[in-house]
């Protein structure tokens, strides 16, 4: 595939969706889905994971977060009624995460996601996110705030000094109001080197090299408090039009 040039790292871009993918679930931009790979309305506490964890987040199966009531750096989670809801501890400033273990390359990520409103204690932000990461670190980034939908990749050659991880590249928005208390769908699509995000309908995406690597979890993160259910991930196989389609967000993106 070709390398990435700087002008698609840059790219912003809506596209709003006028048809209704099969079985009810939102349309798909670059991807169609294929087999469903796992499935998740947390119905009931996800058993505990199984693997010895190896290298960032991966080497093992299954979910693995804080339940604990009372939290710690990265915050805790609850489960109740169809909804698994991320607490950040306040005075930690730092987000609740958890982690889905699994191997995969090529996905299609979907959820619905609320940003709960509740006192801050401190904690400014109410925003979530879901990562995919591999052996080492994170891979790409989709998160959710009051100002929109965001898409963020990381870069493979270079290294904070201070965390020891990956730097973020230049982040792709999505500007839109995103009120507090209120259910949202989110797919993240992945395939190769490129993303596409999309939210309630509206699309944002990049290239980077390191999206193309092997995969092993997918991280929930949610700063304040912030909720997450229906979670469905299935393998992504590639789309006849999404060339097609991509043009279109090109152009739309430079109006």
């Amino acid at each position: 595939m070709t390398p990435p040039s700087t002008s698609l790292l840059a790219l912003v871009a809506t596209f709003a969706l006028c048809f209704v993918a099969k079985a009810g679930e939102p349309a798909t931009l670059m991807t169609t889905r294929g087999k469903l790979l796992a499935s998740e309305d947390f119905a009931q506490a996800p058993p505990p994971f199984t693997g010895k964890p190896i290298g960032f987040a991966s080497g093992f199966t299954g979910w693995r977060y804080n339940s604990s009531a009372t939290g710690g750096k990265g915050g805790r989670w609850e489960i109740a009624k169809g909804e698994f809801r991320g607490i950040e501890t306040p005075g930690a400033n730092h987000p609740a995460t958890a982690s889905f273990g699994m191997t995969f390359q090529d996905v299609v990520i979907q959820c619905e996601v609320r940003l709960n409103d509740v006192p801050d204690e401190g904690r400014k932000y109410h925003s979530l996110f879901v990562k995919a990461t591999d052996a080492k670190d994170y891979v790409i980034s989709l998160s959710l705030g009051q100002g929109g939908l965001f898409l963020t990749p990381y870069d493979a050659d270079k290294i904070n000094p201070g965390t020891k991880q990956r730097e973020k590249g230049t982040t792709v928005k999505l500007l839109k109001p995103i009120k507090l208390n209120e259910w949202h769908t989110v797919v993240l699509e992945i395939q190769g080197d490129e993303v596409v995000g999309t939210l309630d309908g509206q699309s944002i995406t990049l290239s980077n090299t390191l999206i193309g690597t092997a995969k092993h979890s997918i991280m929930l993160g949610a700063g304040t408090e912030a909720s997450f259910r229906r979670l469905r991930v299935w393998e992504a196989l590639p789309k006849a039009d999404w060339k097609r389609i991509k043009e279109t967000l090109n152009a739309a993106a430079k109006l």
